[in-house]
């Protein structure tokens, strides 16, 4: 008969969790990385870091042969006494009585020294950069935003789904896509005869640029659903607010009839993303010396209801302001974009906080947008903030078969291509709409992190993937 071992715990405890701990004198084994060693006469400190929180452990030697095998980068393994620190800085110390170096570094090669690193240097170096504060702590922070959102819309009663990455049609029509081809054959068909699709999958297919109208399909089956999934632009813009593959969180419910039960929710989860991502923020706020990073996110916080504002209404704002100052380089008109100047203006100078911006003219959003009864405008918003711009956008989506079918027609779109997506009004559709949140602009607002290509572990966008 086979016996089981008992364990209290599938893993060691974190770096994070041994310092959580108020016990002392414990012995314990830290696994991790040096960060950093400072050598004295009688005794060597150094910095170890296993990822799991902004701050490493301090350890602490005093055999000299032990510490001398220590060198930045290093992987390592240390045992020995955890207690309370003497010193300023932190709290508990491990006092090192064994070392295992398990994977050397070269401390002049390391390519992420301790001094100042330039982005475009840490870009090249893109399989590094992880190893950075600035870029370990953003990934924690993703990690902690995704979990949120996530807690936010299950407490909500929506399900969790899966949408593909490989789609027949371009959801926004905007011609952005990537297309996905088949390989050339290596070695010619074994019968003359023999005949291969030119396509994969028999027809053009495309990576994802949105999920939402697979979660429409889901969403006459479901109720509530929502995904946090992959999407890919091949938009050839180098702002800093632009990616080729990016993340969105996206959500889609029926039986709503109401922009303004859009918003609620949009600003529901976003407010409880600020609070449970506060100290996330304040590492950031603390490492830049920026304490805007804290102020505009605990105004946004403290709002009892974020502004609900009309297109209209904002381009005559814009306009107003432009005609005594002229300080956009875009004129504002009735029927033009917003652009990133207007949006930054209406969140930061108007309003000072988070604006919702509705009923665009229908020429201006895709096709899927709900008509509104004056014909011109759509039932949708953009949700923008202050140093960022755009983060959300969302809509009542058009379940009127017939505004539908024009709607195709105005934007050229081929009707064959979409009666999958027309069939869903036609049997039991309903009401319904949602909307769609950048996460890397999410992740930017947070942090005040200014270019998004610096909120995703490996960024990719025009003319550049190293890895």
């Amino acid at each position: 008969m086979l016996g089981r071992v008992a364990s209290t715990s599938l893993l060691p405890p974190t770096i994070r969790q041994l310092l959580s701990n108020t016990s002392n004198s414990a012995r314990v084994q830290v696994n991790g990385w040096v960060k950093s060693v400072r050598r004295q006469k009688n005794v060597t400190f150094a910095v170890i870091s296993d990822g799991s929180s902004a701050k490493g452990i301090q350890a602490v030697i005093q055999n000299g042969s032990l510490a001398k095998v220590l060198t930045n980068g290093a992987s390592v393994r240390l045992g020995g006494t955890l207690g309370d620190s003497p010193g300023k800085g932190q709290d508990k110390e491990l006092r090192v009585e064994e070392v295992e170096v398990v994977g050397e570094c070269d401390p002049a090669a390391y390519p992420i020294q301790k001094q100042a690193l330039p982005v475009d240097y840490l870009r090249d170096n893109c399989h590094f950069r992880a190893r950075t504060n600035t870029i370990a702590e953003m990934l924690r922070l993703r990690a902690t935003a995704s979990d949120a959102l996530q807690q936010f819309f299950n407490s909500l009663g929506f399900c969790y789904v899966h949408t593909p990455i490989i789609t027949s049609s371009d959801c926004e029509g905007a011609g952005e896509t990537f297309r996905v081809a088949p390989p050339e054959p290596s070695e010619p068909a074994t019968h003359p005869t023999e005949n291969k699709p030119s396509e994969f999958f028999g027809h053009p297919a495309y990576l994802t640029v949105s999920s939402q109208l697979h979660l429409e399909a889901l969403a006459t089956a479901l109720s509530r659903v929502y995904t946090i999934s992959p999407s890919f632009r091949a938009e050839r813009s180098l702002t800093n607010r632009h990616l080729s593959e990016f993340w969105m969180l996206e959500a889609e419910w029926s039986f709503t009839q109401s922009v303004n039960d859009i918003c609620a929710v949009t600003e529901g989860a976003i407010k409880d993303v600020l609070s449970k991502t506060q100290p996330h923020a304040q590492v950031f706020a603390q490492a830049t010396g920026r304490s805007r990073i804290l102020e505009h996110l605990q105004t946004a916080s403290s709002t009892p209801v974020w502004t609900r504002l009309s297109y209209g209404d904002a381009v005559a704002e814009l306009a107003k302001y432009h005609a005594s100052a002229r300080k956009f380089h875009f004129e504002p008109a009735w029927g033009k974009p917003l652009q990133s100047e207007h949006e930054r203006w209406l969140a930061e100078e108007l309003v000072k906080g988070p604006v919702f911006v509705t009923d665009y003219p229908v020429a201006l959003k895709p096709f899927y947008m709900r008509l509104n009864d004056d014909g011109k405008t759509v039932a949708c918003f953009d949700l923008l903030v202050p140093h960022l711009g755009e983060l959300v956008g969302g809509s009542l989506r058009e379940e009127r078969s017939n505004l539908l079918d024009k709607a195709l027609e105005s934007h050229g779109l081929d009707k064959t291509q979409y009666g999958w997506y027309s069939e869903l009004r036609k049997y039991g559709g309903a009401p319904h709409g949602g909307f769609g949140l950048g996460f890397e602009r999410l992740i930017s607002w947070i942090s005040g992190i200014e270019n998004v290509r610096e909120c995703i572990a490996m960024p990719r966008w025009a003319g550049r993937m190293l890895l």
